[in-house]
């Protein structure tokens, strides 16, 4: 089986993306995850960019790997300065790791225009910066910046900074699409030229600002290229990196080829989703693989196929990734969904069981007031229990009260009291909480007030929230729909509530999604 390693820039590139900052301790977190999966190379960062980075590299230097090689990033020297006067290039040398990505310019269009020098005397910075860190006994990739738009342009002077970096000792080269905007096709032919006329294992770097950024390294590494350069879940800079959690699962179930730990696929999804949650990131539902819905299924045709053989609608089971299988629930899902539904839950249930007629009205029933079960699968599983006298007696509401003060109707960040007594056990318990809006403190009250009996529910938190306006034409008397999404930091499920009061539909998602949790962690009720 072929291997293709994969090269990881999160911590650089990733960090780059809009909306993305990074502590130390975040850093840590994600070289010890990517270590953990089996990513061949983590870049680091740049040593010399700044101070946190400087930081960094200083703890890395006592941080051992099972697996990954730390990389460390920088330019190539500045112009008219010796290899070994230039700061950078001290720094790279000198900051505790054996790999080094040395990028420099290949496109004679940045030399000239951008970075202002010759173009001599940019093949001269980037041999002398090269042979500058291989003499002090580091390993350097050299990622030729811009490389396939100058080979568009100029292929010559492209492929002489190639030819710069190998006489200054370079192991590997990489070819940079930075700009995000060549097709697959024209890309990947462009690697393959460059792969035959060199011996040298050949790497490629793709951004995704035409959205092709895994086509254009799949196609790349079929045109023989042995490193993909990219970020787990795609963050980056504008439209991203290429995402090497969709370019490991197409190498490894559709390619046959190697990459990462192969135990570390039955768990990918959850360690993207983990990524995800270090940097404050949803990975959207649609993403492929590890997305939420990259295996749900809606239509009656779709779900009726998934039952007879789940073949039919998907490419690959899910479970060899971490993923799952979702049936939505939806007018055009019917009673077989409701089946599967609660055939995962009570795998002994007769099918033939009077209750299902009742359970199929009562779920229409709801449907008609505004409920949709689509994307609020804890709350269908709570419909079912009821229905089934399964639901057990965590507590039960006395009242809640809920009011805010607001002295600039300009200001968004309105701050709002709740006041929740509920009863468990026989047991009453009051309490209050502050929060930004009546439904951030009705949530953080309503924990509050039951951690003292169900002190599981601490790791506990709300991380999304939707309102739909139902029926708009009946204006403000209006029914709204509230989604909600719940997560542990291990895993998410949502609840939806319905009502004409948005505070009473918050209530009802609310106390569901508690209810839901406590049950699918086999807690029982207090005593």
């Amino acid at each position: 089986m072929a291997k293709v390693e994969l090269f990881d820039s999160t911590l650089r590139d990733g960090s780059q993306g809009e909306g993305i900052s990074f502590s130390l301790s975040d850093k840590m977190k994600i070289v010890h995850l990517l270590d953990d999966i089996g990513m061949d190379y983590i870049e680091a960062g740049n040593p010399g960019s700044n101070p946190k980075d400087i930081q960094f590299f200083e703890i890395l230097k006592n941080t051992e790997l099972k697996k990954s090689k730390l990389v460390a990033f920088g330019s190539t020297r500045r112009r008219g300065l010796k290899a070994e006067e230039d700061e950078n290039l001290q720094i790279l040398n000198n900051c505790g790791v054996d790999t080094i990505c040395v990028f420099g310019k290949s496109w004679d269009f940045q030399v000239t225009e951008i970075i202002k020098t010759r173009l001599n005397e940019n093949l001269k910075m980037i041999e002398d910066s090269v042979r500058f860190l291989t003499d002090n006994g580091k390993e350097v990739f050299f990622d030729a910046e811009h490389f396939y738009d100058g080979y568009k342009e100029n292929k010559e002077y492209a492929l002489k900074t190639l030819d710069a970096a190998i006489k200054g000792g370079a192991k590997k080269l990489i070819l940079c699409e930075t700009r995000g905007g060549m097709l697959s096709e024209e890309a990947s032919q462009i690697t393959k030229e460059v792969v035959e006329s060199y011996s040298i294992p050949i790497g490629v770097h793709f951004h995704n600002d035409c959205g092709v950024a895994v086509a254009s390294s799949l196609m790349s590494v079929n045109n023989g290229a042995t490193q993909v350069q990219g970020t787990f879940i795609g963050f980056g800079e504008r439209c991203g990196n290429a995402d090497l959690s969709s370019i490991a699962c197409n190498l490894k179930f559709k390619m046959n080829m190697d990459c990462l730990l192969p135990e570390s696929f039955e768990s990918l999804t959850q360690r993207a989703h983990e990524l995800g949650e270090i940097a404050n990131q949803r990975i959207p539902g649609n993403r492929s693989f590890v997305g939420r819905s990259a295996f749900a299924h809606k239509g009656g045709m779709h779900i009726d196929g998934i039952r007879k053989n789940p073949k039919s609608f998907e490419h690959l089971d899910p479970s060899l990734i971490g993923n799952s299988r979702r049936l939505l629930v939806s007018e055009v899902a019917g009673k077989a969904l409701l089946l599967e539904r609660i055939e995962k839950l009570y795998p002994a249930f007769d099918k033939k069981d009077g209750r299902v007629g009742s359970m199929v009205k009562e779920l229409k029933n709801l449907e008609a007031v505004g409920y949709q079960f689509e994307g609020a699968n804890a709350s269908f599983d709570l419909l079912i229990n009821n229905c089934l006298g399964k639901n057990k007696d965590y507590f039960s509401l006395t009242y809640y009260q809920t009011n805010g003060r607001q002295s600039d109707e300009n200001q968004l960040d309105s701050l709002h009291a709740a006041l929740v007594k509920v009863e468990v056990a026989g047991e009453s318990a009051i309490t209050a909480a502050e929060g930004l809006g009546p439904i951030n403190a009705l949530d953080k009250a309503l924990r509050k007030v039951l951690e003292p009996f169900y002190p599981q529910l601490k790791g506990v938190h709300l991380s999304d929230y939707k309102v739909r306006v139902l029926e708009s034409y009946d204006a403000t008397a209006s029914v709204v729909r509230v989604l909600i999404e719940s997560s542990d930091n291990k895993k998410s499920w949502n609840t939806v509530g319905v009502n004409h009061d948005i505070i009473a539909a918050s209530w009802i998602a609310l106390r569901d999604s508690i209810i839901w949790y406590l049950q699918d962690a086999g807690v029982e009720p207090a005593i």
